[in-house]
């Protein structure tokens, strides 16, 4: 099978960016895959002069098969961006490998994605596969999990189909099916409010709606045991993380094998919930991120107000 094609979502962070492909470029079958970017256009005056530097780099990126470069002549938004170049990408290609511009790989990350791609692609209870896991020890090599995520993943068009961008649509039916505890990861992460957020129109996140349109459906996601994702945004950089280090982890160093039970793991699942108990209970990293994210997400409200009053 060929490799699956890499699709990565850039603004203005340029020195993020340049790590990111860098990063990639070290991958094994980075010169066998075909790397996709969507650049988003400048929300505002303000953004324009990082957007052009950062545009500026991409035609000079080497190291792939081939580099499609996609400029966005409007502003999306991180969300939009995403939703609908991950539906352009999959549409063509059948599956697709998805990054953002704050997510450093291992190099081992294209390989652990392509053989889970593979391995699974005929197994419809498999939603995704993801790259990311919290820095916790004794984990399986390879685990499931209900739902699916969002920091280093792939899928397959057959599950992103089932992607539905209704927000009030997916928290109706959480509400109905009375599993909003375990949505939460037994209450130790507001994912539930997250949705509420969205479907209200106070946020217009798309990977809560992946998670819990996944999740409703009984739909799984492989997760590796030790990380091949090293989320960098957590410095203050961009609108989904708020600044904190909770989340860092040392990268994996050797090849993964992704074969495993087909079947939602309660260790690797209590194992998450404990995690995210104590970083919220003992650093109230929780309520910093949440606030981080709304204050940016309210500043860059109140900025695309003011440069519309300017036009």
């Amino acid at each position: 099978m060929s490799p699956a094609p890499i699709i990565l979502f850039v603004y203005n962070r340029l020195d993020h960016t340049q790590q990111v492909v860098t990063a990639l470029q070290n991958n094994l079958l980075s010169k066998e895959s075909e790397l996709h970017i969507y650049s988003d256009a400048p929300a505002n005056d303000m953004a324009t002069v990082k957007v052009k530097e950062l545009r500026a780099y991409l035609p000079g990126i080497t190291g792939f098969k081939k580099v499609h470069i996609h400029l966005r002549d409007t502003n999306l938004g991180v969300d939009a961006n995403i939703i609908r170049g991950v539906t352009e990408v999959i549409n063509r290609y059948g599956k697709a490998i998805v990054l953002e511009d704050d997510i450093l790989t291992s190099p081992w990350f294209l390989k652990y994605m392509n053989d889970a791609l593979d391995f699974y692609k005929d197994n419809d209870e498999v939603a995704s596969i993801h790259g990311y896991t919290y820095p916790i020890k004794g984990l399986k090599e390879v685990f499931f999990l209900k739902g699916a995520d969002c920091w280093g993943w792939a899928t397959w068009k057959r599950a992103w189909d089932l992607f539905e961008p209704d927000g009030k649509t997916l928290l109706d039916q959480l509400s109905y099916s009375g599993l909003q505890k375990e949505f939460d990861f037994e209450g130790t992460y507001p994912y539930c409010e997250a949705l509420e957020d969205q479907a209200t129109g106070k946020t217009t996140c798309w990977d809560i709606r992946w998670y819990a349109s996944a999740f409703l459906l009984n739909k799984l996601t492989l997760y590796p045991g030790t990380s091949l994702v090293d989320n960098i945004g957590h410095d203050g950089s961009g609108v989904h993380c708020g600044e904190n280090d909770d989340y860092k982890v040392d990268l994996a160093h050797e090849a993964i094998d992704v074969r495993t039970e087909v079947r939602p793991d309660d260790q690797g699942y209590q194992a998450f919930a404990g995690f995210l108990r104590q970083i919220g209970t003992n650093t109230d990293t929780r309520q910093k991120s949440w606030l981080s994210r709304s204050f940016k997400v309210l500043k860059n409200k109140i900025t695309n107000h003011k440069a519309s009053k300017l036009q």
